[in-house]
């Protein structure tokens, strides 16, 4: 399977982006899939996954409540869709997917930087 992510870019605080996740070349519908993010200095962080089905999201405490992630097995794209933003969530987002939701994640996609200014 390869992931191709899309929807970085430079945001202010308190605005909005959506990552999307564009996945080819296997069973998409297979996997769980989830977004991880990397930010210098910091520990790389699972963010939000979402089942094979599409249930049972689990997010991080840092995002709950402005992080939603949501798949759409028709085209092989999940998206996630992040309000609220602040400056702590700079970092490289990396579309992910897996046998299961918490990992482990056997298929990463290239990052998408996302920059919230202050």
């Amino acid at each position: 399977v390869q992931l191709q992510a899309s929807g970085g870019g430079l945001v202010q605080a308190g605005g909005s982006l959506r990552l999307s996740c564009a996945a080819s070349g296997g069973a998409f519908s297979s996997y769980a899939m989830g977004w991880f993010r990397q930010a210098p200095g910091r520990t790389r962080e699972l963010v939000a996954s979402i089942t094979w089905r599409g249930g049972n999201p689990y997010y991080a405490d840092s995002v709950r409540g402005r992080f939603t992630i949501s798949r759409f097995n028709a085209d092989n794209t999940n998206y996630l869709q992040m309000n609220n933003l602040k400056p702590e969530d700079t970092a490289v987002y990396f579309c992910v997917g897996g046998r299961d939701r918490l990992g482990p994640f056997d298929y990463w996609g290239q990052g998408t930087l996302v920059t919230v200014s202050s």
